[in-house]
């Protein structure tokens, strides 16, 4: 799976400072310089961004490519090469952890909390559907959206939506307070909360 531009429009009010995902366009890699690296546990990729696998037999890989949709140079290229069926309990993910100074308009854990969408450009060689999920760091709150690959090996822009959470606790401080994740593999949900 190829994933690239993950560029999230968050707060649809604010329109100084919509997208909260940093490199999503994969421009700076500054540990790996576009090196394919072999996923253990959790490891970035390019910067910003972590993939993270639970299955030990499968074999992960990730890196910078420059096969990338129109009006982009970069993406982020995920493979599984071996062992790609997971149990029960094993799951795979991208994911970017955001600081809770800049999502603290958002207004999440309270009555007033906005509406987030992720816009994103995918290709897999497999059509099927995916998740993308917003969590908080403690694991206590969790939102689901899916979308699905239509034709394989092609550039597809897809959108998600999710209402704000109005009672979980989204603390604003300068610590990691939501996680942006994509490509759950073997869970019905994120960390399976609602």
């Amino acid at each position: 799976m190829t994933t690239a531009a993950v560029l999230a429009q968050m707060g649809s009010n604010n329109t100084t400072f919509r997208n909260r995902i940093y490199n999503g366009a994969m421009m700076i890699d500054q540990r790996n310089a576009g090196a394919s690296v072999t996923i253990s546990g959790s490891s970035y990729v390019v910067d910003r961004f972590k993939v993270y696998k639970t299955n030990a037999s499968a074999t992960v890989t990730s890196q910078r490519t420059t096969t990338a949709p129109v009006g982009f140079t970069n993406s982020l290229l995920y493979s599984v090469t071996t062992g790609a069926a997971t149990g029960a309990g094993d799951y795979s993910q991208i994911y970017q952890a955001i600081e809770g100074f800049n999502i603290a308009d958002l207004g999440w854990g309270t009555a007033n909390a906005q509406a987030v969408t992720l816009s994103f450009w995918v290709r897999s060689s497999v059509t099927e559907t995916y998740g993308v999920c917003f969590t908080n760091v403690a694991g206590t709150r969790c939102y689901v959206a899916s979308y699905t690959v239509n034709s394989a090996n092609t550039w597809e822009q897809k959108t998600v939506s999710i209402a704000g959470d109005t009672t979980g606790s989204w603390p604003t401080d300068n610590s990691a307070r939501i996680i942006v994740t994509g490509k759950q593999i073997g869970r019905a949900s994120c960390r399976e909360r609602v």
